[in-house]
């Protein structure tokens, strides 16, 4: 296959991932179907079967795209930033942001984690992967260097990886309607209760 034809095969593959996005958004993880996203993307399915082997390769292949895209998102603002309080505040914030900015990948991502199940029967959000790790990783790295550099002060970074990725995952169960308009507070009472543990 020329490099060309590569490049028309993931723009290809990543119009069928988008469509299989706003499927899952509209109507939720159990009545979403290959035809139902072939309709969306306004494809066949067997061009669908081409790329993908059945629903779950699809629906697995979205979410480590889904997972990707908020990853790059957060890792771009922290990298944009100096001192390791900096990098922490930006953490904060461009995890929240990213729920608010992309609604629908939020919502996609959920319907997966909550659904699916692996080939032994367990559910997806009882299986730890890699993109979560990297995450953790990341904001524990933060947390950890902030402490060298003194920085930030003396305190479990491992409990503190924990407590902080919680207030960010609970910011998903505010009511729709409520979510931009409280989430420019949310973001700083969480930052300034953070940041009075962590100096």
């Amino acid at each position: 296959m020329t490099s060309k034809n590569y490049l028309i095969a993931d723009a290809r593959k990543e119009q069928i991932i988008k469509a299989s996005i706003e499927v899952l958004t509209e109507i939720g993880y159990i009545h979403t179907s290959l035809s139902k996203i072939a309709k969306k993307a306004a494809i066949s399915t067997g061009l669908i079967s081409y790329h993908f082997s059945g629903k779950d390769d699809l629906l697995n292949n979205t979410l480590a795209y889904l997972v990707q895209e908020e990853r790059a998102f957060i890792k771009d603002k922290v990298e944009q930033k100096q001192s390791y309080m900096e990098k922490l505040v930006a953490f904060i914030e461009a995890s929240l942001a990213y729920q608010v900015i992309y609604r629908g990948n939020t919502k996609a991502l959920l319907e997966i984690v909550f659904n699916a199940r692996t080939p032994e029967n367990v559910p997806y959000y009882l299986v730890k992967t890699d993109a979560d790790d990297e995450l953790h990783t990341l904001l524990k790295d933060i947390l950890q260097n902030g402490q060298k550099t003194k920085e930030l002060g003396d305190f479990d970074p491992q409990v503190m990886t924990t407590m902080i990725r919680g207030s960010i995952s609970g910011s998903i169960s505010l009511p729709q309607y409520e979510v931009e308009i409280n989430l420019e507070d949310y973001s700083e009472k969480v930052i300034e209760s953070i940041l009075k543990m962590v100096k």
